[in-house]
């Protein structure tokens, strides 16, 4: 193990799970909790310790991190019956890697340093098939002597990371990757339909714009689950919701006008309300597909990304 910070890691999902099996890879000493046993037991099986209890797991490690789907659980988590708080040592620390608001990581911070409890805001962007390789890119927020104490364990998670400023400051950057994330994927959609409407061969349509100066990295990822028919990214249309959600509520905060994001979350809320919150976010492709009576497929493409 180890000779470093033990961690408490809670949240074990799609993301969190690689996240959590990164830092165990790695020899950190981890102690986890989720709801999903069968998630915990994975880990477990990686090396992992498991308790009963977000507060036992912080109490054993001295340290914990998060990756939680909403601030609601994260607020849950970290302050309720059980949380992180009730075990969590003075002088120990907390790092969030689930998607906030600015002012709602900003909130949760405080609470934590009322307990004498520091913390780190750390989402991580770049997509789960890269948290699975240990490649993904840390956004980071929070002080810069907290972040180099934990930073072993951030880099043994992901393969790049931003110190972007004081606690707040990876909330907004994450917001905005997301933003431009999912305006790229709808965008691809309409590409590579009008280039299947137009008689082009989709599989070379996707190359050529790969090589072009409308490339992006969610065509290169994201138009191969398309191409595929699986649409399995492993991020749901709630998520990419509450994502742009954030994204409108800055816009206003700031003063920013955000047409496009305006119109892309209303063709999410479209797609939520065709295919259910839990279908996955690159179907919102499908939308265009049922709207002209065709699917966009190809020969050779994969299920699911993998490094």
């Amino acid at each position: 193990m180890s000779e470093g910070p033990a961690y408490a890691f809670i949240g074990l999902g799609h993301l969190g799970g690689h996240l959590a099996a990164s830092l165990v890879r790695n020899g950190f000493d981890v102690t986890v909790f989720d709801r999903d046993p069968a998630a915990v037991e994975r880990l477990v099986a990686l090396g992992a310790s498991a308790v009963d209890s977000p507060a036992e797991a912080a109490a054993r490690a001295g340290n914990a991190i998060s990756c939680l789907p909403s601030p609601k659980v994260s607020e849950t988590v970290l302050a309720g019956p059980g949380g992180l708080l009730e075990g969590l040592p003075a002088g120990g620390a907390w790092i969030e890697m689930s998607t906030n608001g600015r002012d709602e990581i900003v909130r949760l911070a405080a609470l934590a340093s009322a307990k004498g409890i520091e913390t780190l805001e750390c989402p991580v962007t770049g997509g789960v098939h890269l948290a699975a390789a240990g490649k993904i890119t840390a956004l980071v927020g929070g002080d810069g002597a907290l972040y180099e104490r934990h930073r072993p364990a951030i880099e043994a998670m992901c393969a790049k990371s931003f110190l972007m400023g004081p606690i707040g400051s990876a909330a907004v950057i994450k917001v905005i990757t997301n933003m431009l994330a999912f305006i790229h994927l709808v965008a691809a959609g309409e590409a590579l339909m009008l280039a299947k409407q137009g008689g082009l061969d989709l599989a070379q349509t996707y190359h050529a714009i790969v090589a072009s100066s409308g490339n992006s990295f969610v065509h290169e990822t994201e138009s191969q689950l398309v191409l595929n028919g699986s649409y399995d990214i492993g991020f749901t249309m709630d998520l990419a919701l509450k994502d742009l959600g954030f994204a409108l509520r800055m816009g206003k905060d700031f003063g920013v006008p955000l047409d496009l994001a305006a119109r892309v979350n209303a063709i999410f809320e479209q797609g939520k309300e065709a295919y259910g919150g839990s279908a996955w976010s690159t179907q919102i492709v499908k939308l265009l597909e049922d709207a002209v009576g065709t699917d966009l497929r190809a020969p050779g493409f994969p299920a699911r990304l993998e490094i």
